[in-house]
């Protein structure tokens, strides 16, 4: 757990699943740490900095790729090798997340904020196999996408001109905020039931009237018998 602690990020998995994301959080953290000019061909850096770069490349790697590069004393030569082994990967990932956008729809997810997780996820894929998405292509496919039921709002999404997909999530988000506490007050009162706070007072009020009939029958009945103990009536 220890080393686990000291991890900057996910190391490579043997198998490569993560080697697009893994390569761009190793090329931020080396340029953060003034490094990344020793991953590049016909480089001049130091050897100290060729040392430390090859220690927090290996540090993030598999253990079994650890032995597996084990002679490799060059960060260049690594970050090659690692290419060359994994890079192929793109052709299979870009297809598929590809495929994934084209069939994309709003309208299938319970929430907005689903939808917006897995737009996001798809265009970070994308963007790895450098194919960049832009904010037209999303705002298309998001209202392209709406349910049929929901054409009158599409439309008027439209009409307000929105330049950015950002802008779209945040108008969704807030219209789904504000139909969903429509839905809570629907369920707890239906439409035409009378307000909770009417009904409390209603009920008690019919209570304080059968309180006050009942002591005004009992005071009656008093005072029969009082006139009857006394000769009256």
């Amino acid at each position: 757990m220890s080393n686990l602690s000291k991890l900057e990020f996910v190391v490579l998995d043997i198998s490569g699943k993560n080697y697009l994301s893994w390569v761009l959080d190793a090329e931020i953290h080396l340029a953060a740490k003034a490094l990344k000019n020793t991953i590049i061909q016909g480089n001049e850096t130091s050897c100290q900095d060729k040392a430390k770069a090859m220690i927090f490349l290996r540090h993030h790697l598999d253990g079994g790729l650890k032995t597996e590069y084990l002679t490799l004393k060059d960060p260049f030569k690594l970050w090659s090798s690692l290419k060359e082994r994994y890079d192929h990967l793109k052709a299979t990932i870009l297809p598929r997340a590809r495929y994934e956008l084209i069939h994309l729809r709003l309208h299938i997810f319970k929430t907005v904020s689903e939808y917006n997780s897995v737009v996001f996820r798809i265009t970070s894929q994308l963007k790895l196999c450098g194919k960049i998405v832009n904010d037209e292509d999303l705002l298309e496919k998001t209202l392209s996408t709406f349910h049929e039921s929901n054409m009158v709002l599409q439309q008027q999404y439209r009409e307000k001109g929105l330049k950015k997909y950002s802008e779209l999530i945040s108008c969704l988000l807030v219209t789904e905020k504000h139909n969903t506490l429509l839905m809570k007050n629907h369920e707890t009162r239906p439409t035409g039931s009378v307000p909770f706070f009417e009904v409390n007072m209603a009920a008690a009020t019919q209570k304080s009237e059968r309180r006050q009939n009942y002591y005004r029958g009992r005071g009656r009945g008093h005072s029969r018998e009082r006139g009857q103990r006394y000769g009256r009536g």
